[in-house]
């Protein structure tokens, strides 16, 4: 989101609280979303590829919440026009391709045939997944949206699609990239959708309309950087729209005051810091050990500026329009271990991967007839989860290496903590001794991901090993 982005929805969250009669706000944050969803996306290299991406967003939403229905739920009057709401966007939109519209939202749409057509095979497809035994069909949808990620977030593969897909529109495939996949919003919308997949295989999801899942799965707020919301306590706060008092002044201030203190972390703190942090031209530039630490802690806190001021902005736009979204950062750099850190950096994310990938991992590997030993299964899950964290940055050896450096981290402090437990409690009734090693605790930790950072800034291994090295004075 950009300036102009974050104050037309600023304008938008108090107009439609103030303006609009009560039982129509939650079709108009659908609306919203669903237009917001096109204007987010950057334009791309890759002909009609900026209105395909946010289109197909939009279309697998719908399939998500088709295979998440109950099996005996039927499509009722609400549904249908949601549907037809979201088609009749996605068809209006091509119009810019015939006339010169005063707002276009995409570059440059394809033919409205087309578009029609690819809707109709899709509802085709949603038919044939609905015949299907609903764990498999929840299993399809998630494997589907696996190997999606996979296939944007590996550089290799994306540069194959993207060959591919120049090809078909008549661009000519050496100029292939990474960079013509830029679908803004995929990493979190994927998450959001297999977290409905997967409480639908449990039975923990109830029963939403497809108005109610989409404004979840794309609410415009939250859909290109979090916080990763849970759907029943989103929709909780969509059903209560109509009891929103769109003259609430002390919301309103709240959610001002959110916005602001988010901008002036992104856009003045993150963006100042952004000049003198490491990156591979800075780290190639340094002159010293010390040149190098001093960039490392401007990159630490840019990061941390610029991930917390744009999940300020977010909670603070959704508060306007009636949504309270969940914390994302908690204080990290001052948690006195590693676990604490991962309960209070990118809190959300944190709590998706260990709803599903910690915990479902952790009881398949502790239910084998022969299971692990306990600290292998600890070390096994700490590095499977942090590895889907690490690989949803993207698939590269720097990122994954930071997943495994988190991994093996979390694993450490929960070795020591198990067995230094009783030692710990009796710092009680020494409380000077206590915040001494609180505060070596924090030092500690903070270091520890400061160092990480330096796998999950700089794309090369080679120059991340040398990075690492040359901090500690062992190379030149």
């Amino acid at each position: 989101m950009d300036l102009t982005h974050i104050t037309a929805f600023a304008a938008f969250g108090v107009g439609y609280a103030l303006l609009l009669p009560a039982r129509w706000r939650g079709w108009a944050l659908y609306l919203a979303s669903l237009v917001a969803v096109y204007w987010l996306q950057p334009t791309l290299g890759i002909r009609w590829l900026d209105y395909a991406l946010p289109t197909a967003a939009l279309v697998i939403s719908a399939l998500g919440w088709w295979l998440t229905r109950p099996a005996d739920a039927r499509l009722t009057r609400a549904d249908a026009f949601a549907l037809a709401a979201l088609v009749g966007v996605a068809l209006l939109l091509t119009l810019a391709r015939y006339v010169e519209l005063p707002f276009a939202l995409t570059s440059r749409p394809p033919e409205t045939l087309s578009v029609l057509l690819a809707l109709l095979l899709v509802v085709g497809a949603a038919w044939v997944l609905g015949r299907l035994p609903a764990t498999v069909r929840l299993w399809l949808g998630i494997a589907g949206l696996v190997i999606l990620l996979i296939t944007l977030k590996t550089p290799a593969l994306a540069t194959v699609f993207s060959a591919l897909l120049r090809t078909q529109t008549g661009q000519d495939p050496a100029l292939a990239s990474p960079l013509d996949l830029e679908w803004l919003g995929v990493s979190y919308l994927a998450f959001r959708l297999i977290h409905t997949l997967r409480d639908r295989q449990s039975g923990r999801l109830s029963a939403l309309t497809l108005r109610e899942y989409l404004t979840y799965a794309v609410f415009f707020a939250s859909y290109t950087a979090g916080p990763l919301d849970r759907a029943e306590r989103f929709v909780a706060d969509d059903r209560a729209l109509p009891l929103l008092n769109g003259r609430d002044a002390d919301r309103i201030a709240r959610a001002g005051l959110r916005i602001a203190s988010g901008l002036a972390k992104k856009f003045i703190v993150a963006d100042s810091l952004a000049v003198i942090s490491l990156s591979v031209t800075t780290a190639e530039q340094a002159a010293s050990p010390l040149a190098l630490w001093a960039l490392l802690y401007a990159y630490a806190f840019r990061l941390l500026f610029d991930f917390s001021g744009y999940s300020d902005i977010a909670i603070g736009l959704a508060l306007l329009c009636g949504i309270q979204l969940p914390e994302n950062f908690n204080r990290p750099y001052l948690q006195r271990h590693i676990a604490a850190f991962w309960q209070s950096w990118h809190m959300t994310l944190g709590a998706w991967a260990r709803a599903y990938v910690y915990a479902p991992l952790s009881r398949a590997l502790l239910r084998r007839p022969a299971p692990l030993p306990n600290d292998a299964i600890i070390l096994l899950c700490n590095l499977a989860t942090m590895g889907v964290i690490g690989a949803w940055h993207g698939i590269t050896p720097t990122f994954l290496v930071w997943g495994m450096w988190h991994g093996v981290g979390l694993t450490a402090h929960k070795l020591w903590s198990d067995r230094t437990r009783a030692w710990y409690r009796g710092l009680t009734a020494q409380p000077r001794r206590k915040r001494v090693w609180h505060v070596f605790g924090v030092l500690l930790t903070f270091h520890f991901v400061l160092l990480g950072w330096v796998w999950f800034v700089l794309p090369d291994m080679g120059l991340a090993v040398t990075v690492l090295a040359r901090l500690f004075g062992l190379e030149r």
